[in-house]
């Protein structure tokens, strides 16, 4: 996992460069920490105490930027890719008979149509209607970097558990 490939976001962007590109930060983080492993590995719930998994994170991460971008903020009427819900929690989250490549190109896809919805706002302040709750563009990239920050916490210590790897 020595290898960093990400772009790092610049010290002087202004407001819209700087959350899109940590937000891009945040994704390839999450990429990075699943680098080099295996279909099992990325199925692992390597952390005794927890049901995560990487290709859960995974899954998760791809059902969070369809359902802000493409259903909240262009009002397109898409469903998460893994429905419903498994003992009280999220299906993307269950991984046992997942497919890691399908996962891994579902949320690349995602995170590519994420990025063209949000180059169409032509501000951040531009706003939309959902459900009675007025929703912006800068709210949805902040949130998503929050979102991936979070998650990318629980990656840092399942790839640690999985085969040593550190680094952010």
């Amino acid at each position: 996992m020595n290898d960093d490939q990400r772009m790092h976001p610049s010290k002087a962007a202004d407001d819209r460069a700087s959350l899109t590109s940590f937000l891009d930060y945040q994704r390839a983080t999450l990429d990075m920490k699943c680098a080099g492993l295996t279909g099992e590995q990325l199925k692992r719930k390597a952390i005794p105490t927890s049901g995560l998994t990487l290709l859960g994170l995974v899954r998760h991460a791809a059902s969070v930027e369809r359902g802000w971008f493409r259903f909240t903020l262009n009002a397109e009427d898409v469903r998460t890719p893994w429905p419903g819900e498994v003992g009280g929690t999220f299906a993307e989250f269950h991984v046992e008979d997942a497919d890691a490549d399908e996962a891994f190109e579902i949320w690349y896809e995602e995170c590519a149509r994420a990025r063209a919805v949000a180059a169409a706002f032509s501000s951040l302040d531009d706003t939309v209607d959902f459900r009675g709750e007025t929703i912006s563009l800068r709210y949805v990239l902040t949130h998503m970097i929050e979102e991936y920050a979070r998650h990318n916490g629980h990656a840092d210590l399942l790839r640690e558990a999985i085969d040593g790897s550190v680094g952010e």
